[in-house]
C-alpha cells in the first residue's frame, strides 16, 4: 500500500512539475496479505500514471520480474525498457500458465525480454544491463520536449541541411520488386547517419525511430521492403499509428519514408481487422497536427499510399 503511495506521489510530482517521468521497476504487484487496503493505493497509482500520459513523457525501465498491477503501469508508459538478462513482465503469475507448470515453457520464455521485444510489442529496446538502460532512457528523452507545451531541443550538429545525398542512388533499387533495407536511406538522410530505432524486433516491416533533421529532432516511420516486401500488416498499422500520435503529442514533426505495395493480403490479416487497424494509421496521420513530410522513395500503391 505505502510503495503505491509513494510512486503515486512522485509521479503526482512530475505531472504538476511537467518533467519526464523515469520509472524502475522490480517486483509483484500487490502484497496478498495487505487485502483491500493495497487496492485503494494501487488504483491512486493507475490514476495518475493515466494523468501523466500525453503530458509528459513517461519512460518506463524493467530491471527485473515485473507481474500483475506493476506490469499494468509499466504498460501505461509512452516507452518500456526492458533489461535483457532479468527483465521480465506478467499479467498474470508465470506458475498459474499451464506451459510453464508442466515444463514446456521457463519464465523467460513466457514473459522475458526478447519475447516482449518481438512478440507481444511491448518492448521499445532491450538494454544490456541496468547502465545500458538508464542511457537508452536519456537518449530517448532527448529528442523529447520535458511537456507536451514544450518543443523539442534544438542541437547543433556539423551536418549540413543542404548536403547532397549521393549514396541513394546506389541503395534503392531501379527494379521495384528488388529489395532493400531502408535503414540505409534514413541513415544517409538524417543528421550524422544516426536513427534511434524503437520496437526493431517487432512489426519488422515498418520502421519507427527518432533521428535529426538539421539539428531538430523528427520521428521516423518508414516502410522496410526487405520485409514482407514492405507491406502493412495489422502489427505494422498499430506500431505506426502509435507512434506517430506519440510524435504529435510532444511535436516532434513525422518524415514518412514510402515504399509499400499495399496492405498485406490474406485470412489471417482480414479476419484479425486489417480494416479497423489500418484504419488506426490512417486516422494518427490525419489527426497529427505536426509538420509531416513524406518522401516516396520507389512506390505507394493502393489504401497503403493513403
Amino acid at each position: 500500500e505505502m510503495h503505491a503511495k509513494k510512486i503515486a506521489k512522485v509521479a503526482e510530482f512530475a505531472e504538476k512539475s511537467q518533467l519526464p517521468l523515469i520509472c524502475i521497476w522490480d517486483g509483484d504487484g500487490q502484497r496478498v496479505e495487505e487485502g483491500m487496503t493495497s487496492l485503494g493505493a494501487t488504483g491512486q497509482l493507475l490514476d495518475i500514471m493515466v494523468a501523466c500520459s500525453g503530458r509528459i513523457p513517461v519512460i518506463s525501465v524493467i530491471l527485473g520480474t515485473v507481474s500483475g498491477v506493476s506490469a499494468l503501469a509499466a504498460g501505461l508508459s509512452d516507452f518500456v525498457i526492458l533489461g535483457a538478462e532479468h527483465g521480465q513482465m506478467f499479467m498474470r503469475s508465470p506458475y498459474m500458465i499451464p506451459e510453464i507448470v508442466s515444463g514446456e515453457l521457463d519464465e523467460a520464455s513466457l514473459g522475458g525480454a526478447e519475447q516482449h521485444a518481438s512478440r507481444s510489442g511491448i518492448a521499445c529496446l532491450i538494454a544490456e544491463d541496468e547502465s545500458d538502460a538508464i542511457d537508452i532512457a536519456a537518449e530517448i528523452l532527448s529528442y523529447l520536449p520535458d511537456h507536451t507545451l514544450a518543443e523539442p531541443d534544438k542541437v547543433s550538429s556539423d551536418d549540413k541541411w543542404d548536403r547532397q545525398c549521393k549514396g541513394l542512388g546506389k541503395t534503392v533499387p531501379s527494379d521495384s520488386n528488388r529489395p532493400y533495407d531502408m535503414r540505409s536511406v534514413i541513415e544517409e538522410v538524417v543528421d550524422e547517419g544516426r536513427l534511434l530505432e524503437l520496437f526493431p524486433g517487432y512489426a519488422e516491416n515498418i520502421v519507427i525511430g527518432f533521428a535529426r533533421l538539421d539539428g531538430q529532432s523528427v520521428g521516423i516511420v518508414a516502410n522496410q521492403p526487405s520485409v514482407l516486401a514492405g507491406c502493412l500488416d495489422i502489427d505494422a498499422s498499430v506500431k505506426a499509428a502509435r507512434f506517430i500520435r506519440t510524435c504529435d503529442i510532444f511535436n516532434v514533426p513525422v518524415v514518412t519514408f514510402v515504399d509499400v505495395p499495399g496492405f498485406l493480403p490474406g485470412t489471417v490479416q482480414e479476419w484479425g481487422g486489417i480494416i479497423r487497424h489500418g484504419a488506426k494509421l490512417l486516422f494518427a496521420y490525419a489527426e497529427a497536427t505536426v509538420p509531416k513530410l513524406a518522401v516516396v522513395t520507389r512506390k505507394a500503391y493502393g489504401g497503403a499510399y493513403l
